[in-house]
């Protein structure tokens, strides 16, 4: 919550915007929030742009989006956008897995190279992991139908 209400009170641009944001982050979640949220399928960061410090630049880890969705996205409820997007549930088991599959592809790093060819494949290591999880659910509640 302290996250949150901090990012919407820096984002005010005024008294009467900062009161409404605090007021909408200190109310009760009986209503839930219910402002959508537009957001891209793919960080800007991953081709080393930055939405908050416009012009700046450093190297990418994608020329492209390996999935075709640069500058693609969809609007989300509040909610699911800031707490179930920005927070996926990782537990340290979750982690151990994953690091294995890291080692596995070799992936993995002693030392941060000049180059992000590596953390590039972990994060499409981390959507393979995702999508083949996705796929292998739908199955079984498909086959309980």
């Amino acid at each position: 919550m302290e996250s949150l209400l901090w990012l919407n009170l820096r984002r005010a641009r005024s008294a009467v915007a900062y009161s409404i944001a605090l007021a909408n982050m200190l109310t009760p979640r009986l209503k839930g929030v219910r402002m959508p949220v537009s957001t891209t399928s793919f960080a800007e960061r991953f081709f080393g742009r930055s939405s908050n410090r416009r012009g700046t630049k450093r190297e990418g880890m994608f020329a492209t989006c390996p999935w075709g969705q640069e500058g693609k996205g969809a609007v989300y409820c509040y909610e699911c956008h800031e707490e179930l997007l920005h927070n996926p549930v990782l537990l340290p088991e979750d982690i151990r897995a994953f690091s294995a599959l890291v080692r596995i592809r070799k992936l993995d790093e002693e030392q941060k190279p000049e180059h992000r060819e590596k953390i590039a494949g972990r994060v499409s290591l981390l959507h393979e992991v995702i999508t083949s999880g996705l796929d292998v659910m739908l199955r079984r509640e498909h086959a309980k139908k």
